[in-house]
């Protein structure tokens, strides 16, 4: 069986190679997310909250990373580099890019 790897994995694969290294709020999601969970009852709320706006924050950069590609693209090789993009950030990142929707 061959495997194929879509039209832009390897550029998807790279920026996000390049989004990974070059940013602290993967670190920062880690530590807010260690701290919310391991709060008590009293704090967790506000400390989840923390945690959200670096998930929220994460989540802008992906979206930022990809449409500023996409702009340059016509319509629907957009949609399909789009697509490429999202699926692999979330399977990358999980949670942490669920700011990217299916364009479906």
């Amino acid at each position: 069986m061959i495997f194929r790897r879509g039209r832009f994995a390897d550029l998807v694969e790279r920026q996000l190679d390049l989004f990974e290294r070059e940013t602290i709020l993967l670190e920062e999601a880690a530590a807010a997310d260690a701290a919310w969970t391991a709060a008590d009852a009293s704090t967790s709320e506000e400390l989840y909250g923390d945690y959200q706006l670096v998930v929220d924050a994460i989540g802008s950069e992906l979206h930022e990373i990809r449409e500023t590609y996409a702009a340059g693209l016509d319509e629907r090789t957009a949609e399909d580099y789009r697509r490429a993009f999202d699926a692999r950030a979330r399977k990358r990142f999980g949670r942490l890019a669920s700011f990217l929707e299916d364009p479906d």
